[in-house]
């Protein structure tokens, strides 16, 4: 079977031996509350701890040291709008090579300041993905003959990207089950083909975005299931599956999990809150995937890879605060009061007496169709959970209030 495909398991042990001191071999370990809330063993590969908090260095370096003399006088050039860029970038500059990364206009400047801190020259040219690449392949590696490093559909690149599961079963050979993110497919790729070389029976599963679910449509036949749209999950948002890398998924994937956003929001929350750590949307997918549908793992030893933590400190924020909100941690109600002093400091001790914490609030007194005498409150408060936030309630109806509960949360107040 592997005669066919683009990497065999070799390749991958080919490429640990070459990346072996150049990458960070990042922890792999069990998580006990993650386990009792999905009913597997789960155990976190930690990629986001590599010194550009993604997995993507592994595939760079294994590129770039591939590069005779004469591609390294005449340098690299990659398109990305994220990982892929700074780890070419880092890595390029680390070995001494010329790297020119090309980005859409749009991208935002964060990502673009840290490419150039890490000694990338970056050129910010179309509106997608495709434009650039169209752009840095004619100028850059036809024009220039630079040698372009793909960020998925590359030999190197793939059996790089291998060596995450080549780690990991080293360390946790009980595993059965790994559950690996897919955008352009060079993750899954190259560590399916060595896990399943290691175990052939162990069980591959892959998740997609379920705006963005490339593989799933293109082993369908049916191009317009990638419906794209916005999604937290940026570094799998990839609307075309690779052409090396499909066969090789179409040959060790045992399923293609689609994910939607609820789920890897919730999923993200959780690993900041319980792993402590931060996880891109992209790196929280495979854990989405098992809390959209625990059945399918209960009881199996399930290895995940949290593949990068570079998300936005305002969207981790919003993310976090929406996390709140569905647990019933923060609750937006809206209470009827009589506009004469004291309402106010009535309303806020009933709320303290039942161990709420008033986070927000905002005194209405202008809205059309209220009595003259009358205002609401709009609070934000803070609660211990859903049974709480009901207590809370009843407290301040007992009190004589009328209390509406806002659908929306955290949200009614920006």
């Amino acid at each position: 079977m592997n005669q066919t495909l683009a990497i065999s398991a070799d390749d991958v042990r080919d490429a640990a031996r070459v990346i072996e001191g150049q990458v960070l071999r990042t922890p792999c370990t069990p998580s006990k509350v993650l386990s009792q809330l999905t009913g597997a063993e789960v155990w976190l590969k930690f990629e986001n701890f590599q010194f550009t908090a993604a997995f993507k260095e592994r595939g760079a370096v294994n590129k770039l040291v591939r590069l005779s003399e004469a591609e390294r006088r005449a340098g690299v050039a990659a398109m990305s709008a994220g990982n892929h860029a700074q780890a070419v970038a880092h890595h390029a500059t680390r070995l001494g090579i010329k790297s020119v990364i090309v980005m859409p206009t749009n991208t935002p400047f964060t990502k673009v300041k840290n490419t150039r801190a890490l000694g990338g020259e970056v050129i910010l040219h179309g509106d997608t993905l495709a434009d650039s690449f169209e752009f840095m392949q004619r100028e850059l590696v036809e024009g220039q003959g630079m040698t372009l490093v793909h960020p998925y559909d590359d030999k190197y690149v793939m059996a790089g990207q291998g060596t995450i599961a080549l780690e990991m079963l080293a360390e946790v050979p009980q595993l059965d089950t790994l559950v690996i993110p897919i955008g352009g497919g060079g993750l899954f790729s190259g560590n399916a083909v060595v896990a399943h070389d290691i175990n052939p029976k162990l069980r591959i599963v892959g998740v997609e975005s379920a705006g963005y679910c490339s593989a799933f449509a293109a082993l369908q036949n049916d191009p317009a299931l990638v419906r794209g749209g916005p999604t937290i999950a940026e570094g799998i948002a990839v609307k075309g599956i690779g052409k090396l890398t499909l066969p090789i998924i179409a040959a060790h994937a045992e399923e293609l999990l689609r994910v939607d956003e609820p789920a890897i929001e919730r999923a993200v929350g959780l690993l900041a809150n319980v792993e402590k750590v931060v996880s891109e949307g992209a790196g929280a997918t495979g854990l989405a995937a098992l809390l959209s549908d625990p059945a399918k793992f209960a009881g199996r030893k399930v290895g995940l890879m949290i593949c990068g933590g570079n998300i936005d400190p305002r969207l981790l924020a919003s993310v976090l605060l929406r996390q709140l909100v569905h647990e019933s941690r923060l609750v937006s109600l809206s209470i009827e009061i009589e506009d004469s002093p004291g309402f106010l400091a009535r309303v806020a001790g009933s709320v303290g007496t039942s161990g709420g914490n008033i986070v927000q609030v905002h005194h209405e007194r202008l809205s059309a169709g209220r009595h003259a005498k009358s205002a609401t409150l709009e609070m934000l408060i803070e609660a211990q959970d859903e049974t709480h936030a009901h207590q809370i309630i009843a407290d301040l109806q007992s009190a004589g209030y009328i209390v509406r509960r806002v659908q929306g949360g955290y949200g009614e107040f920006e």
